[in-house]
């Protein structure tokens, strides 16, 4: 079972999207550049929970 940092990584990275997406299309600058900070976040907690997968993994693995 993934990591719930994953999971909510995942949910912020479409959120990001989502909020580039419509800023871009309204021309709402400030909107765009809250959905690039949500997709940075994202990526970052996507990645810290895919690091707490593989340290599990090496821990059962043991």
């Amino acid at each position: 079972m993934p990591d719930r940092d994953r999971i909510a990584g995942s949910a912020k990275q479409v959120k990001g999207a989502a909020k580039e997406a419509v800023g871009k299309a309204i021309g709402d600058a400030k909107m765009v550049s809250e959905g690039y900070t949500d997709k940075a976040e994202g990526k970052a907690q996507n990645a810290v929970g895919g690091l707490k997968d593989k340290m599990r993994e090496a821990v059962k693995g043991k």
